[in-house]
């Protein structure tokens, strides 16, 4: 539906304004209002429907920023704007039929959600049908899954060693790829022509290699904080180096073994683009 690199969205035909803000797009609320009603006066419409419904006006008012938009006459103007989570928040309230549709999937995407709560090899088997419906091959599937596991088990670590914000999380994440690769993601994503401001997943356009040496960097320094059990950031970002540092080492290796780069410029988007075979598989 979006195009990450353009400040407008086209759903249904209508134009939807959005803005990148705090690290994520928000999106124009009245324009989503235009788009899934027939009202002539969408901010009109919106003011009434926070009245009638309390709960959605304090959730709006509490969550939903003003976000600095163009208008029709190119003029700049704050604008109530929501992000995903909040977008579809205020879709739940909207009684009109043309938002119907999206409202029998929420509550689908919660029922199947509850299901993966319960059974968690749901999620893994949805995955791979996501990935399959992509084109991606089984063998390519199957590592990246093997990949989630081992991140997650790095995250639920690096929890255990206090790590809490975000921003940190993304700190000591550049800090293995850097050494894995000599890249950060934002830099990796540039060399692979991926839009930085963007929920491109970077690992979603690794082919083989590239996702089985950053498992190693990343299986590598959860070894090794399990070890140590650092109690300091700083401490933690020394193992996050190192643990990157063996699979740096290792490609390098590597690639001296191969006559070529480990790293790729393809990516999934330019592959489909171009209507070319995925490079995702074992060669």
């Amino acid at each position: 539906m979006e195009d990450s690199g353009k400040a407008l969205v086209v759903f249904q035909s209508k134009k939807i304004r959005r803005a990148w803000f705090k690290g994520v797009w928000y999106y124009s609320l009245v324009d989503i209002i235009q788009a899934l009603t027939d009202s002539v006066n969408p901010t009109d419409y919106l003011k009434k429907l926070r009245k009638r419904d309390y709960e959605l006006g304090n959730y709006l008012g509490t969550n939903c920023p003003h976000v600095e938009m163009l208008t029709e006459t190119g003029k700049k103007r704050n604008i109530l704007a929501g992000n995903t989570k909040d977008v579809f928040r205020l879709i739940q309230s909207i009684p009109s039929k043309n938002a119907e549709p999206f409202k029998r999937w929420l509550a689908e995407v919660g029922k199947e959600r509850i299901e993966e709560i319960e059974n968690p090899e749901l999620a893994q088997d949805r995955m791979k049908e996501i990935y399959s419906a992509k084109g991606y091959p089984k063998d390519w599937i199957d590592k990246r899954l093997r990949g989630i596991a081992i991140r997650q088990n790095l995250t639920d670590e690096w929890r255990e060693r206090g790590i809490r914000e975000e921003m940190d999380f993304a700190i000591l994440t550049a800090e293995i790829s850097k050494a894995t690769f000599s890249m950060t993601p934002s830099e990796y994503k540039k060399y692979k022509d991926l839009p930085i401001k963007s929920k491109a997943n970077l690992r979603d356009h690794m082919d083989d290699l590239e996702l089985i040496f950053t498992m190693l960097g990343e299986r590598m320094t959860t070894e090794l904080s399990q070890k140590e059990k650092p109690e300091t950031f700083d401490k933690n970002k020394d193992i996050a180096k190192r643990g990157g540092k063996v699979a740096g080492n290792a490609r390098i290796v590597a690639e001296k073994e191969l006559g070529r780069p480990v790293t790729s410029r393809k990516n999934y988007l330019s592959i489909t683009k171009s209507k070319k075979k995925l490079p995702y598989k074992d060669k």
